[in-house]
């Protein structure tokens, strides 16, 4: 491994040149366009899709199409765009990953990590850990149907000590023409909980002949350049830790990055207030928000009860006369 590797080097998975090795993972029902922007305004190289059911694009559900397949200018011009599909079936998903193709993607990630039951049930997720040949025919279907380069996210097994995962990224690799890996090295069953296990991590790292993209417990500069250098992973993906937090990703790629300010924080919550207005209409935003509020304002240092002020609102005009109070930092709590 070389000592001048770092996190802002450029990389690349299969024809493009990715411009860092910071992305933003998958993120379940947040990670819509804005979100995808939001990433890369402030230095993502990257950024996934939420998840989107193959089914339903397959047979052309509205609101998947019309909102989950929606790619903004913005978001094109600042580097590849990744959408991840989730599913079971292979035939549906070469559908899907063609209309996915048509829509603008350049990038197809899967999804066999979820382990949300739900998904699970389907045999979807977290399932086709356990259904490998599944997997591999569903994979091998995405690139065929799509004709991009495929990735798929998974999980180092469904349950404690399991390595099903790290079996199965080979197998993707060298029998359905997967172009990278991203890897979670935390069982489906324990959610998001413990420590991800980095050596197993580097372990598949070490064995892979595509890049590994490192996921699970990204959350300060410290401890994401400290895995990066353990495991030597290709590039490392944020979730929970960028939300409400896109200063991240410029921590990390421009180490002289520092905090922001209490009016960069309240300002970038109005950017993406008028994102979510875009893209769903006030209405349905203002709803919509309440999810992404806590994150703006627990960063704020603001009481709690600015929070439910703002959960109780009902619309977009509402929730900034509560966010005008916080202009000033008096209004913040001691």
């Amino acid at each position: 491994m070389s000592a001048t590797r770092s996190l802002g080097d450029a990389w690349q998975l299969g024809p493009h040149t990715i411009s860092n090795r910071v992305a933003l993972a998958p993120l379940a029902g947040i990670g819509n366009w804005f979100v995808r922007l939001q990433a890369k305004r402030y230095g993502a190289g990257l950024a996934f899709s939420e998840m989107v059911s193959s089914h339903a694009v397959h047979y052309r559900n509205e609101k998947t199409c019309t909102e989950l397949l929606r790619i903004h200018p913005d978001e094109r011009a600042a580097g590849p765009v990744a959408i991840q599909l989730f599913g079971q079936d292979p035939e549906i998903m070469r559908s899907a990953a063609k209309t996915v193709a048509q829509a603008g993607a350049d990038i197809i990630d899967l999804n066999m990590g979820c382990p949300v039951p739900k998904v699970c049930k389907t045999g979807a997720g977290a399932a086709l850990l356990g259904d490998p040949d599944t997997a591999v025919a569903v994979a091998a279907a995405a690139r065929e149907g799509s004709g991009l380069p495929v990735t798929v996210k998974l999980r180092s097994g469904r349950k404690r000590g399991d390595t099903d995962g790290v079996a199965l990224a080979q197998r993707l690799v060298s029998e359905a023409g997967v172009a990278a890996i991203g890897f979670h090295p935390r069982s489906a069953q324990v959610h998001h909980k413990g420590a991800p296990d980095l050596d197993l991590a580097a372990e598949l790292v070490r064995t892979l002949p595509v890049p590994v993209v490192l996921s699970g417990g990204m959350r300060d500069p410290e401890s994401i350049a400290a895995a990066f250098e353990r495991t030597g992973c290709e590039a490392v993906m944020l979730a929970r830790g960028a939300l409400g937090n896109p200063w991240l990703f410029a921590r990390l790629v421009d180490r002289s990055a520092g905090a922001p300010t209490h009016e960069e924080i309240l300002a970038e919550l109005d950017w993406v207030m008028a994102r979510a207005a875009e893209h769903l209409g006030e209405e349905r935003a203002a709803r919509y928000l309440r999810k992404f509020y806590p994150w703006y304002v627990e960063r704020l240092g603001a009481h709690r009860d600015v929070n439910d002020a703002l959960q109780r609102t009902a619309s977009l005009a509402e929730a900034r006369a509560v966010l005008r109070g916080l202009r000033e930092p008096v209004a913040l709590a001691a």
